[in-house]
């Protein structure tokens, strides 16, 4: 199954809407930005300046986080007014970052040094540091708070960490050149293989490799949405579809021009995905498989990480 752009305004038509209080935040690499957008209406809602160029985010209920590597700045925002909060400069390659909520914990990943920096998430100091595997990027908390993984892409492997305790659980060989990965609902674990066109899943409490699925080109990031994988590959302008109980493909869907981050709403209807060379991020119906709309972002949107907050009505 493949949809063109053709079909968009038909799809748009019967697509569900997204939930009035989901909001995107979107680093924008090449803007020195970060693009707030409003789902539901489609618009942008608030542009901050994030100098250094942002790439990595998390948001949370009181705090959004960006990693601006050229300036290697990490920085906490009120979600409301964009107010940095506290911000430190870290000696190496930050990159990733996932958000611990649980325990009041920022991990970063340092592309230089082969190590992640564990962070007091309220003023940034650092906690702890653990050593992966050569080149990490993508990190990834399970949605139990159980596990912390780490994409090494330049050792070809994935860390698995005990998130509560730091300590090293497994080392995961896994496709060439992971990049960004994500815990499925169900605990599983999901490694977009930028070199080798694939995913790998993986058990984490064992370590083991279930399954390696082949996926377009260039895979990036994953996100989760009714019983459903969603892979964004950057070269191939595409959305691979897997279904989580028989692992296989089941569609493939156009996005704007070089998809990179995604990212899913929390009632886990709408999938959204940014697209870094076109300016926009597309808004998928995750049950239908159709778009919803475009929207208009920053320069260079990136948004790599977790970057969708849903709020009461």
């Amino acid at each position: 199954m493949r949809l063109t752009r053709e079909l968009t305004l038909v799809l748009m038509l019967v697509a569900t809407p997204v939930a009035a209080s989901d909001l995107a935040y979107v680093t924008c690499q090449n803007g020195d930005a970060l693009s707030v957008l409003d789902l539901s209406k489609g618009v942008q809602q608030h542009l901050w300046t994030v100098p250094g160029k942002p790439a990595g985010v998390a948001v949370g209920m009181n705090s959004a986080f960006t990693v601006a590597a050229d300036s290697k700045t990490v920085r906490r925002h009120d979600p409301l007014t964009g107010k940095v909060l506290a911000q430190v400069v870290l000696d190496g390659g930050p990159i990733g970052v996932a958000h611990d909520p649980r325990r009041n914990r920022l991990f970063v990943s340092d592309w230089y040094n082969a190590r992640i920096w564990v962070l007091d998430a309220m003023n940034l100091s650092e906690q702890a540091q653990l050593t992966v595997g050569a080149a990490p990027a993508g990190l990834a908390l399970s949605d139990d708070g159980h596990w912390l993984a780490s994409a090494d892409r330049d050792a070809d492997q994935v860390s698995i960490f005990d998130a509560e305790t730091l300590d090293l659980l497994h080392r995961v060989d896994v496709g060439t050149r992971p990049f960004g990965l994500r815990f499925a609902p169900d605990g599983r674990l999901f490694v977009g293989n930028v070199g080798s066109d694939d995913v790998s899943v993986i058990n984490a409490a064992n370590g083991e490799i279930i399954e390696t699925v082949a996926v377009g080109a260039r895979p990036y990031g994953v996100a989760f949405a009714k019983g459903r994988a969603f892979v964004t590959n950057q070269y191939a302008d595409t959305l691979s579809v897997i279904d989580l109980g028989t692992l296989s493909n089941i569609a493939t869907l156009n996005t704007g021009e070089y998809p990179e981050g995604i990212d899913t709403t929390p009632d886990g209807r709408h999938v959204v995905v940014a697209n870094w060379f076109e300016n926009t991020v597309t808004v998928f119906d995750a049950d239908a498989l159709s778009v919803v709309q475009h929207i208009e972002t920053c320069d260079g949107p990136r948004a790599f990480g977790t970057f969708i907050l849903g709020g009461t009505e």
